[in-house]
């Protein structure tokens, strides 16, 4: 979802370090759980739902501040 968004954020200098770093942050739980489902990394029903939230929150947070630049600079 993030990666359509980042150049974007590579405007805007002063968000631009936060939001990598949520962006990071976002794909390396994506490979995370994606490794879970696919079996490749045991995990419980209950960690892989709180890796899919803690991603869920980032991509909010990030999506929040895409938006907030795009009002900014009237994109």
């Amino acid at each position: 979802m993030l990666h359509e968004y980042r150049d974007i954020m590579k405007e805007n200098n002063a968000a631009n370090a936060h939001f990598l770093k949520i962006f990071d942050k976002h794909n390396t739980l994506d490979d995370q759980i994606t490794k879970a489902e696919n079996g490749d990394t045991p995990m419980t029903d209950v960690e892989l739902e709180g890796l899919k939230k803690e991603k869920l929150l980032l991509k909010d947070e990030a999506y929040a501040m895409i938006v907030d630049y795009k009002k900014t600079h009237n994109l």
